[in-house]
């Protein structure tokens, strides 16, 4: 279903002339960010519940890492860009075209692809040097970099920082960037005179909003909360959150909330039933 859904929004978006819009390309990355989640960890995942447990290679779990760090990171981009895309659109909407024009939107999308892939490779590569040499067992739903960390032979507390350094802005600046954008464009909302333009307005952003809830309390929760606040088996259910609910709900949240989506969807249905 996760992955049905997703390519279905990079479907839409690519074939429908009415989703080309700065909004809906940034969509389709974030849907190809958790196709990218989904396939890496869930498979394995669903495998370790039905056989209580699973084997994976050391090379195997590094680079499942890797590409989740990277959906992450890059996810996490593009919900601020996605943040930054409505503020224009409400805020300075008779600038709007000629701020986010096609080149700009490209690349919003680039860097946020690049910084995703370049700021979390040193972290792995140092992760991936360090000796292994106790139990082999990570008592966690995927290869998350605390249970690796605590398979170590020496202090890692190093990478325990850099961790820190990287993720704080990934994470906490996006997160107040975005809630710095929607102030902004909820006291724009309100001064709106007709009570529809204000619900028009507000709904145009409501999905978006849904989205980082979800995605951002989950996050901060389990990588900036210290983790003597919760149990493993707590972070294992938050972690589900955004590794199965997140990627799941992403699609069905935007189809539900857009009448464009819901409208290309049924021309494409059309189409396929001639």
């Amino acid at each position: 279903m996760t992955l049905t859904g997703n390519l279905l929004i990079i479907v839409l978006v690519s074939s429908s002339h009415k989703l080309h819009s700065p909004m809906y390309f940034f969509l389709s990355h974030l849907s190809l960010c958790d196709i990218l989640i989904t396939a890496t960890i869930v498979p394995n995942m669903l495998h370790g519940i039905l056989e209580e447990g699973a084997t994976i290679s050391f090379n195997g779990c590094i680079t499942q890492f890797y590409i989740f760090c990277v959906s992450s990171a890059t996810e996490c981009l593009l919900l601020t860009v996605m943040s930054y895309d409505r503020y224009l659109a409400i805020c300075h909407p008779l600038r709007y075209t000629s701020i986010m024009d096609i080149r700009l939107q490209y690349h919003l999308v680039f860097w946020s692809w690049f910084l995703g892939f370049t700021l979390t490779l040193f972290i792995v590569t140092q992760l991936g040097m360090l000796p292994f040499c106790g139990p082999n067992t990570i008592d966690h739903v995927f290869c998350d970099i605390v249970p690796l960390l605590e398979l170590s032979c020496i202090d890692s507390s190093f990478l325990k920082l850099e961790d820190v350094v990287v993720s704080i802005p990934l994470t906490f600046f996006s997160f107040i960037f975005i809630i710095v954008t929607y102030v902004s464009i909820f006291l724009t909302i309100l001064r709106i005179p007709s009570t529809s333009g204000r619900q028009k307005a507000f709904s145009t952003c409501s999905s978006h909003l849904t989205v980082v809830s979800l995605y951002y309390v989950t996050l901060i929760t389990i990588y900036q909360v210290p983790s003597t606040g919760h149990s493993i088996n707590f972070n294992k259910v938050l972690s589900l959150l955004y590794i199965v609910l997140t990627p799941l709900f992403n699609p069905i949240i935007y189809s539900l909330r857009s009448q464009d989506i819901r409208a290309a969807f049924k021309k494409l249905i059309s189409k396929k039933t001639i």
